[in-house]
């Protein structure tokens, strides 16, 4: 293989290992969509922050209030699909302000 090929071909397998490492570590989360409602929304009430899988590639991290988010982040009102709710109020997400037009 000359150099050439490998500065084509390193980029391309790096890429393709980060996206496998993305899916592997969203299939090791607890999934919304295998719980009811009432579960989720009770997961991120008794630990306080949960990240939970909402589809095979997206995952997100839910708090119970404000209180466990970073000083200076506020939280958004946050619905994920359930087995029961394809809209279930869990709790809420944290953003920082100055960064994240909400």
């Amino acid at each position: 293989m000359n150099n050439w090929s490998r500065a084509v071909l390193a980029p391309v397998l790096l890429a393709g290992a980060v996206v496998a490492s993305g899916v592997a570590l969203a299939q090791g989360l607890p999934d919304s969509r295998k719980m009811s409602c009432a579960q989720a929304t009770g997961m991120v009430r008794q630990q306080g922050a949960v990240v939970l899988a909402t589809s095979q590639l997206v995952y997100d991290r839910y708090v119970v209030s404000r209180a466990y988010c970073p000083m200076d982040q506020q939280t958004n009102p946050a619905w994920v699909p359930t087995r029961d709710n394809p809209q279930c109020f869990v709790g809420y997400t944290c953003y920082d302000p100055t960064r994240d037009r909400r």
